[in-house]
């Protein structure tokens, strides 16, 4: 009796077995992923990283007389100190130091030029001193020699006719010796008058250098123009500079404070999708540091010339963003996530783009009524796809390849000439673009012919 019982039981146990695998392998179809199309609003976005940066702020710079002075021949100052990066400082406070030690050996320079303007000038003064007494000496000794021949003159009234005409010509000499020597004197006097102008317009250049490099050397302890956060100046390498960098009379920048009330997204958006990008478009920007926080935006700047950032190869175009709210979290240099909403439709079907298969030039989806169902695709974003036609809404496709997928049949076979019609325009456009790539390229070189013709024949 117990041998009959255990042989019932093992039987319904293998009977439930049998069922149960049996079971799971008929259903296994149904539970893959599924998904049923939707219909609404649909939102084509751009997304990419940027950094913040404030709309408005002060520079902190070195002094401005480095670069508005011609006298003052300094190529760079490196920084001997800066406060950390993010300190608040109040208006007037410390911010760093500038390096002196170029500067003192300049301004050694500019006081042994001042010696030696203060020397010669000393020394033109006494030249002129000298040579003007001597003159007047001259004159005077003229003078009385002048006044001596006219006595001598007076005195041979009753003397022979030759002794009176020889004590004519020594008068008459006398007379033009004096002249002579009186108008030399004032020459000398006058070029006297234009050594010591010389002289005193060098003295008093080389008194203003050295006066102008101790103010500047007096001014390179740097305090802060106004109230704000300490935030480092960037290079144009996009290095930031810090203690050990150098600034020049071109750029005497070494730190700013940012208005942090108002901030902006500066980001780069790649050559392929910067046509999709306009300004006034809306933005949605979240706080990498934050990701809780988010915040919105339009964009307010896009540039109309690519460039190449460092260690990259595509070609990108910077675009600037507002953020529309204030907080007090926001932080020069934070990095954002930016999705740019470039255009937005209402009342369309799509699905996720997992969704999608493709078969040569054929579009398709799996539907649960186990069909290759054709479809024609529509714009897409980063998760899903518009459906122009073959999908209704509440239709539902497979994420997934189902299994034994061969053996399903096409369906919407009408919209094959829909398909290869889009895909035929697509190759006019394509070669329509590459025609005139090709065109630009060859303008280009004739241009550049042109040109170096033009300047060979000038």
């Amino acid at each position: 009796m117990n041998r009959k019982h255990y042989i019932l039981i093992a039987i319904v146990a293998v009977a439930v077995l049998i069922i149960v695998i049996t079971g799971f392998g008929k259903e296994e179809p149904n539970n893959q992923l599924k998904v049923k199309a939707q219909k609404g609003e649909f939102e084509i976005l751009v997304t990419i990283t940027g950094e913040l940066q404030a709309k408005s702020s002060i520079d902190i710079t070195g002094p401005a007389e480095i670069g508005n002075s011609r006298d003052l021949r300094i190529r760079e100052i490196k920084i001997q100190d800066l406060v950390p990066e993010g300190t608040l400082v109040d208006s007037g406070q410390y911010v760093g130091d500038l390096d002196r030690s170029e500067v003192s050996i300049s301004l050694k320079d500019l006081k042994d030029e001042l010696e030696k303007a203060e020397s010669q000038f000393i020394k033109i003064q006494l030249d002129t001193t000298m040579l003007l007494r001597d003159l007047r000496d001259q004159l005077v000794n003229l003078k009385f020699a002048k006044e001596e021949k006219q006595i001598v003159l007076d005195q041979s009234q009753y003397e022979p006719p030759a002794t009176i005409r020889q004590a004519k010509i020594e008068l008459e000499k006398s007379d033009r010796a004096f002249d002579q020597t009186e108008k030399n004197y004032l020459l000398k006097k006058e070029q006297a008058k234009a050594d010591m102008r010389e002289a005193s317009i060098n003295l008093q250049k080389a008194q203003r250098k050295v006066v102008e490099l101790e103010n500047v050397i007096s001014k390179f302890r740097i305090y802060a123009p106004a109230s704000g956060m300490v935030i480092y100046k960037k290079e144009w390498s996009g290095e930031k500079r810090k203690v050990g960098s150098s600034i020049n009379p071109w750029d005497m920048s070494i730190a700013t404070l940012p208005d942090l009330s108002s901030m902006l997204s500066k980001t780069y958006v790649n050559e392929i999708d910067i046509s999709k990008v306009k300004s006034g478009q809306a933005v949605r920007i979240g706080i990498d540091a934050f990701p809780e926080k988010k915040y919105t935006g339009k964009v307010l700047e896009v540039a109309n010339i690519g460039e190449q950032l460092p260690n990259t190869d595509a070609k990108v175009f910077e675009v600037l963003a507002s953020v529309d709210q204030t907080d007090s979290i926001l932080r020069p240099s934070m990095t954002t996530s930016n999705q740019i909403v470039t255009d937005v439709f209402t009342d369309v079907i799509f699905v996720p783009l997992e969704a999608i298969h493709n078969n040569d030039s054929l579009s398709f989806v799996y539907t649960t009524s186990n069909k290759k169902q054709i479809i024609v695709p529509g714009l897409s974003n980063e998760n899903y796809i518009i459906i122009e036609k073959g999908l209704n809404e509440g239709d539902e496709v497979y994420l997934s390849v189902p299994e034994e997928e061969d053996k399903l049949k096409y369906s919407g076979l009408e919209l094959i000439p829909v398909l290869k019609e889009r895909e035929s325009q697509k190759k006019l456009n394509d070669q329509l673009k590459q025609k005139q790539a090709e065109d630009r390229k060859v303008m280009k070189e004739n241009n550049r012919r042109n040109g170096a013709g033009s300047y060979k024949k000038n």
